[in-house]
C-alpha cells in the first residue's frame, strides 16, 4: 500500500470512528496539509425529518479559506430533507489558519432515534 493510500485510509477511518470529519486534506508543494477543526457546529435536526423518522449521512464540500473561515459550501450528497440543516451548520465551523485555501468534504450523520 502506498503512503498515499495509507494516509487516506486514516482519513477515513478517523472519519468513521468519529462520526464526522476531523480534518480537510490539501496538496502543496511540500505534500499533504492536514487542517484541524477549531469549533465544530452539529446541524439541527428538522423536525420534519424527526417526523418521518428519517436518518442518514449529508456530505458537503467545503472550501476552507487561509484564515480557518468556510468559504464556500455545497452539499453533494445526502437526503434532501436533511441537507439544508448540514448545510448551513458546515458554513459556521472553523478550522486552524493555513498559508492556503483547502477544500474537502465533511460528513453529517442523522440519527433517526436519537
Amino acid at each position: 500500500m502506498s503512503l498515499r493510500h495509507s494516509g487516506m485510509l486514516v482519513a477515513l477511518l478517523a472519519i468513521a470512528i468519529t462520526g464526522g470529519a476531523v480534518g480537510l486534506r490539501a496538496q502543496d508543494d511540500h505534500g499533504e496539509i492536514v487542517r484541524r477543526v477549531r469549533s465544530r457546529v452539529e446541524p439541527v435536526y428538522p423536525d420534519l425529518a424527526r417526523k418521518m423518522n428519517l436518518g442518514g449521512t449529508v456530505k458537503v464540500e467545503v472550501v476552507v479559506a487561509a484564515n480557518g473561515t468556510v468559504k464556500e459550501a455545497k452539499v453533494v450528497g445526502g437526503h434532501p430533507v436533511l441537507a439544508g440543516a448540514a448545510l448551513e451548520a458546515a458554513k459556521k465551523w472553523r478550522f486552524e489558519p493555513a498559508p492556503v485555501e483547502t477544500s474537502g468534504v465533511l460528513e453529517f450523520k442523522f440519527d433517526a432515534h436519537r
